[in-house]
């Protein structure tokens, strides 16, 4: 296809990426890894556990995840000589916590194959720049804003479940991001996980059990099943966050770096990533923005690519034992997980209230904002969608100034 952009030079071979790998990638991606095993895990955990998914579910879940984002990030990273990273998306499995209290897990598994194969189609036929020029932003982020916000609120009602436990987390967690030097050497949500830990263990928090720890399990294998409720409530605000939150604040990260990255081809890799991580029952797979950012922070760019394929193969090594790992965590308290996530989700939720009202589209934004938090379904389908729908709406007929300038550039 013309609009998949080509390999810029030779494919590196092993002797070759060990050569350019150095202590700053090696570093970069040991950090990166750490984020995405730590907060990012914790709030699928929260996700899965509302939504009444069960352990194997949530293990699946991660074990797909890992699995396939570790080895598309590896080749990617190769393939076009970049710190590529692919995940799922952490906005998007945030969105399914309001979906999964009336829709079924295979129903919005559907929604995944659904929104992979839009994506797909959008990635080769190349339309991915100028949808990402044409979009009002602020209301999308301001749908964002409204579906994370619970996050952000769990944080301070850990407070009156957990307070000592709450009280260390968010500590460190302060302390990390305010002394100089630290957040490089300890991102923030870590501190607050090693906090966390520390406070369950001195008082026995953990819950006990005489069950033995199962490391390496089996995934399960899911079949979709499509229904027209879950394709109008899901797609839509699936592919929105994928393509405008997710895949915006990576390609804009790397490009900020230096790097020009394969947006036609990573988008459609994002497409049929999707669908292999729906077989097991993981969400949509995305361009990560914060893990592209640390592996891209340091060192000579022609070599931050090794970055990338280390992320990517511990990624692949977390997704082996992801049932030891979502067993570990399941013993954990709740408050642990609620202040966890909400922690990891804050520098993202600031962002999505910076984008949605800091310029154009106030009105709109404010509607979409107020219609998601409602966390209302008309015709059983959810606030989400219709926060786009009546925010889009309304600028259209009150702000039709906006969609005249010109929109801003870079991404949240």
């Amino acid at each position: 296809m013309k609009s998949m952009e080509k390999r810029t030079g030779p494919i590196p071979g092993v002797r070759e990426i060990y050569q350019d790998l150095g202590g700053p990638y090696l570093a970069n991606a040991v950090v990166a890894f750490v984020f995405s095993c730590t907060g990012p895990v914790a709030i699928i955990v929260a996700v899965g556990i509302a939504g009444g998914l069960s352990e194997s579910d949530i293990a699946s879940w991660i074990f797909g995840g890992f699995i396939f984002g570790g080895i598309i990030t590896v080749y990617y990273s190769i393939a076009y000589r970049q710190p590529l990273s692919f995940a799922w998306t952490i906005p998007g499995s945030v969105l399914l916590g309001t979906s999964l209290d009336h829709l079924s897990f295979a129903e919005v598994i559907g929604t995944y194959w659904v929104t992979g194969l839009l994506m797909l189609v959008i990635g080769y036929s190349g339309g991915i720049r100028r949808a990402l020029e044409v979009t009002p932003m602020p209301i999308v982020m301001s749908m964002v804003a409204g579906v994370f916000l619970q996050f952000g609120l769990d944080v301070v009602l850990a407070f009156k479940q957990e307070l000592w436990l709450a009280i260390a987390m968010v500590v460190a967690y302060l302390a990390a991001s305010i002394l100089p030097g630290m957040q490089r050497a300890i991102p923030p949500v870590v501190a607050a996980l090693v906090a966390g830990v520390a406070v369950v263990w001195l008082t026995g928090a953990l819950e006990s059990t005489d069950d033995v720890i199962q490391w390496i399990g089996i995934p399960e294998v899911y079949m979709p099943k499509f229904t027209l409720q879950a394709m109008i409530e899901l797609v839509i605000p699936l592919a929105v966050t994928v393509l405008f939150i997710q895949n915006g604040q990576g390609f804009a990260v790397l490009k900020s770096a230096g790097h020009n990255p394969p947006v036609n081809s990573m988008t459609a890799a994002c497409g049929w990533g999707s669908m292999l991580f729906a077989v097991f029952g993981s969400v949509c797979a995305c361009v990560t923005g914060p893990a592209n950012a640390v592996l891209s922070s340091s060192g000579k760019r022609h070599r931050q690519y090794t970055a990338g394929v280390v992320y990517g193969l511990l990624s692949i090594m977390f997704g082996v034992f992801a049932f030891g790992a979502t067993w570990l965590i399941l013993k954990l308290p709740p408050a642990f997980i609620a202040v966890l996530g909400g922690l990891a989700l804050l520098p993202v939720l600031k962002r999505a209230f910076v984008a949605a009202f800091s310029s154009r589209f106030q009105l709109g934004a404010l509607i979409t904002l107020l219609v998601t938090v409602s966390d209302i379904s008309i015709f059983n389908i959810g606030a989400p969608f219709w926060g786009l729908v009546f925010g889009f709406a309304v600028s259209g007929l009150l702000e039709k100034e906006d969609f005249k300038k010109r929109p801003e550039t870079g991404s949240c």
